[in-house]
């Protein structure tokens, strides 16, 4: 009485109380109650007590069903009795209501037949139970309705702690009971108040998928009256979900596929089909309208590859899904969507035709398809491309309005890539071209409505990929469009991001340099108008100086002056700093069209107005440069880092990183403490040491002196990802080994030492992360110098203590540099050192795979799984039956009351077979299935963790 009293307190205060810090502590005492035993028996009283108020009936049928999905295994097996007459009581007295707790009780008692043998529950398992029960009570049949309904959904629910084996269990006997639950059903549609109920559960059966003929339900009852209900003068949801599941069912793998479900597409799709016309009713309410386009799409979706041979028939399901995309409301017409792309890829893919033979009768039927189609991508084109534009109030619009809109331009700017690849880009093109004309028309004749130009030019662009770079009807009439700059800042902004689209096209142009010079200027209008046009006009500036850079080079020192009005602080253009790398980017690529001698001075003069502002701050001296803010740096260093990615000389980019090597070093030198910074740097660096690679010559070695230096003072990560860099390009250099070993041992022997214990890899995961990710990468490029160094095992040592950390990229790294050793006779130079690695992992392979069993079984997130399995398996197939035997081990310390034995054994044979060379994916099944055992429920996994340990390394086990 007691604890009851203190839920009802606890709720009260939880609902009513004024003051938050009181509702905050009274959710957290109401959270931990329900994980305690007691919660069982209070939550029961509380459900049967006639005084218990709405919220408090609701908190405790909630309170009760997930105990049961949840923790039902703290129950002695005798409990199953009085819990299940308990919950019978209940249903029974909230059978009129309230609907939320009555729901809540319902799922309450499918979870416990989920989780309990069918003969429990009497001959016949629980549909029969049920079925006695409405018979002998009549009465109650709305609550044991809503039973019937939840009991399929709870098949897929994986919130119940219910073994594996138990829930494939629980399906079959459902499966083999479809017939008397649609008997049940078919019986209560007498009760006409029942009718919406009854066909809620029915959806719900068909759900399962499991194998009723089409011929048995074509004729049955419940179908006959979804069918005959579509006609109604209003569409209740309930009828809607019925015969969208049965569409769906038809195609469904386990229903016997589309012969076996003929006889119910016949029934089906002309009834739906006699819909069509209330697509344009405009007396229809809209949720009526939307419902019938949903079961149009389900139809289209469902029926693609009947619907691809482009019959008479599947034509007319084509026309009323077109229908349904004229819909002015996009919420409707864009149902389809789904549909037009997977027919566009059926149409298109030669997969689709392998049944028709040799490849003459392939083209043959691949262009008879596509002729049949080609009137309705036309037309779908024309249904869609008005969608893009803006509303006329979009200067008006809320964050989330703007965002919706952002994302139907993508919608449709996928659909009409859909059309393309069907009607060819060119075909394709000359649709939309009439709509930029009319648009055009529209804005010279004085209406100043830039509107459908700017929509037209958006659809336009969306395609610039289909159409062919020789295209000469309308793309010249397009470009030269283009090249009046428009005043409205939006329409600019497409006209930008539309010739930058078309850059291929441009660069395929005989008119050369004379058309990219008039296109440029467009550009530089862009640039002067907005910051939205400067950055649509820096993305189109990049995609022409990639793809016409061989036209561009010769004119490198007249574009100079563009590049350096967009990098320079007041240069008149209104690109952002971000922005601005595009323009970096698309500068370094025309370089590289260079020869050698002119590359080197042009990259020369790339770099001065970008290293000018950092000369000018190390010229005050150390104490102005540290007290600068990271982004003010970090602005130059950036586009330092484009120009040595993107300028593909590596003499200029090495003779560059020599001359500017001073610069750096400065920085690196007063800013080491400063993560932004160093990260820039580090970039910076990175693409240098990338490009460059052999020609380095002595900066190579002063970068590598200085990164190991300044990361034993400051620890940062970004000087261990630098080093994998440098790694990769010089790991496999002999004249290198001696530097590369100094600078390893240096970094590893720090960082081993920074990551001691498991708090130090949750405090630090992107140490951890790119320590394990240089590990790794010198297990693939210098094991020579790796391997036999003296920090090797206690990087493995360092690695078992972090496998467990929680964040992600950390854990996955330290699982991969493990996989790696594991995997080391795999590659070329590795097998070699076999010796010195098993010297290493043997003496530790009992901890090293009970802590990855642990992490299988819960200590790491479920998600980590495949990770986690193939380090597993990596082990196993490396040390064989002395792998399996720590494995055995290993489960053998997970107590009886978490996993059978039979669990056990298959996990085992599971690795015993990946160790013999069997494909892994073959093996998920028994693995995940202890991984889910293990994790089912918050008391197991307790349990499961308190056995393996994975945190206690030297962890001696008892026999």
């Amino acid at each position: 009485m007691e604890l009851q009293n203190s839920v009802k307190e606890a709720l009260n205060a939880l609902y009513h109380h004024p003051d938050d810090v009181f509702r905050m502590e009274a959710d957290r005492w109401l959270q931990n109650f329900q994980r305690t035993i007691d919660a069982w028996q209070v939550a029961d009283n509380l459900l049967h007590d006639a005084t218990s108020n709405l919220e408090t009936l609701i908190f405790c049928s909630q309170t009760l069903r997930s105990k049961v999905q949840r923790d039902f295994e703290e129950l002695p097996s005798e409990a199953f009795r009085p819990l299940r007459s308990s919950l019978n009581t209940l249903l029974k007295k909230f059978h009129r209501g309230p609907p939320k707790v009555r729901t809540q009780i319902s799922i309450a008692v499918a979870a416990l037949a989920v989780q309990v043998p069918p003969e429990d529950w009497g001959d016949g398992g629980i549909v029969n139970w049920l079925n006695d029960e409405m018979t002998s009570h009549p009465e109650y049949i709305p609550g044991f309705l809503e039973l019937l309904t939840v009991l399929p959904e709870e098949v897929f629910n994986y919130k119940i702690a219910a073994r594996p084996e138990r829930r494939r269990q629980f399906e079959n006997e459902l499966t083999s009971q479809i017939e008397i639950a649609l008997n049940i059903l078919t019986a209560c549609l007498k009760i006409s108040e029942l009718k919406e109920q009854v066909l809620e559960a029915f959806s719900s059966w068909i759900r399962l998928r499991h194998g009723i003929p089409g011929s048995v339900l074509a004729c049955h009852p419940l179908v006959y009256t979804a069918l005959s209900s579509l006609n109604s003068e209003t569409l209740s949801e309930a009828v809607v979900n019925v015969i969208s599941e049965l569409i769906h069912y038809t195609t469904a793998g386990n229903s016997g596929g589309i012969p076996v479900q003929m006889p119910l597409i016949q029934v089906i799709v002309p009834q739906v089909m006699s819909l069509k016309k209330q697509l344009r009713d405009s007396s229809k309410d809209e949720e009526d309208v939307k419902a019938i386009a949903r079961l149009f799409a389900d139809m289209g979706d469902s029926y693609v590859e009947l619907i691809a041979s482009g019959s008479d028939e599947s034509m007319m399901i084509v026309n009323a899904l077109l229908e349904v995309a004229s819909h002015p409301e996009y919420d409707i017409a864009s149902m389809t969507f789904n549909f037009w792309h997977n027919l566009q890829h059926i149409l298109t893919k030669r997969d689709s035709y392998t049944s028709f033979g040799n490849e003459v009768s392939i083209e043959v039927e691949r262009s008879r398809r596509l002729q049949v189609f080609h009137s309705a991508y036309e037309s779908l084109v024309s249904l869609v491309s008005f969608r893009v534009k803006y509303p006329q109030d979009y200067q008006t619009l809320s964050v989330e309005d703007l965002k919706e809109f952002k994302q139907t331009r993508y919608a449709v700017m996928d659909v009409l890539i859909d059309a393309a690849s069907v009607l060819g880009g060119d075909a394709t093109l000359r649709i939309l071209y009439m709509k930029l004309y009319e648009a055009q028309t529209c804005l010279g004749n004085g209406h100043n409505q830039w509107h459908p130009a700017e929509a037209a030019l958006f659809c336009i662009r969306a395609i610039s990929n289909y159409v062919s770079t020789v295209e000469a009807e309308v793309m010249p009439k397009i470009m030269s469009l283009l090249l009046e700059p428009p005043h409205e800042p939006q329409l600019l902004q497409t006209v930008c991001l539309t010739i930058g689209a078309y850059s291929k096209w441009l660069d395929a142009s005989s008119d050369g340099f004379p058309l990219l010079s008039s296109v440029i200027k467009v550009l530089l209008s862009g640039m002067s108008k907005s910051e939205d046009s400067a950055a649509a006009a820096a993305v189109a500036f990049r995609h022409i100086c990639d793809d016409c850079r061989r036209k561009l080079c010769g004119y490198f020192d007249e574009l100079f002056s563009i590049y350096h009005s967009a990098v320079i602080e007041g240069g008149g253009f209104k690109v952002s700093a971000e922005d601005s790398l595009h323009m970096v980017e698309a500068f370094s690529m025309v370089i590289t069209e260079l020869p050698a001698d002119q590359a080197k001075l042009a990259l020369e003069k790339l770099c001065l107005p970008v290293v000018t502002p950092l000369q000018e701050i190390i010229s005050h001296g150390p104490e102005v440069l540290e007290k600068k803010p990271a982004r003010e740096l970090t602005v130059h260093i950036d586009r330092l880092a484009y120009i040595f990615r993107y300028v593909n000389h590596s003499e200029a980019v090495a003779d560059a990183i020599q001359r500017l090597w001073p610069i750096l070093k400065a920085i690196f030198d007063i800013r080491a403490w400063d993560m932004q910074t160093m990260e820039s740097l580090c970039r910076a660096c990175k693409y240098a040491v990338r490009t460059s690679g052999r020609f380095m010559g002595t900066t190579i070695g002063d970068m590598l002196e200085e990164i190991q230096g300044l990361f034993q003072q400051h620890h940062q990560p970004c000087f261990l990802y630098l080093s994998s860099e440098v790694i990769k390009i010089f790991g496999s250099d002999p004249s290198c080994a001696y530097y590369l070993k100094i600078l390893i041992e240096a970094l590893f022997n720090c960082t081993t030492c920074l990551l001691t214990n498991i708090k130090d890899f949750t405090a630090r995961p992107d140490i951890a992360d790119d320590c394990f990710l240089l590990a790794s990468r010198c297990i693939r490029y210098c094991p020579q110098v790796f391997i036999p160094s003296t920090v090797f095992p206690s990087l493995v040592d360092c690695s078992m203590i972090g496998i467990t950390v929680q964040h992600r990229e950390a854990s996955n790294s330290i699982l991969t540099f493990l996989s790696d050793v594991f995997d080391l006779a795999k590659s070329t130079t590795g097998e070699q050192y076999l010796t010195i690695r098993d010297s290493v992992i043997i003496p530790r392979g009992v901890t090293i795979t009970r802590i990855l069993v642990a992490s299988l079984t819960g200590a790491l997130p479920s998600s980590r799984l495949e990770t986690v399995t193939y380090a597993l398996v990596a082990l196993t197939r490396a040390y064989g039956a002395s792998a399996l035997e720590w494995a055995r081990g290993s489960v053998s310390l997970i107590p009886s009351t978490a996993v059978t034995e039979g669990e056990r054994v298959n996990f085992c044979q599971a690795l015993a077979a990946a160790a013999s060379g069997i494909d892994v994916n073959t093996l998920m099944a028994p693995i995940e299935e202890l991984s889910d055992v293990c994790r089912r429920n918050r008391t197991v996994q307790e349990i499961v963790q308190g056995a393996l340990r994975p945190l206690e390394l030297n962890l001696v086990t008892v026999s």
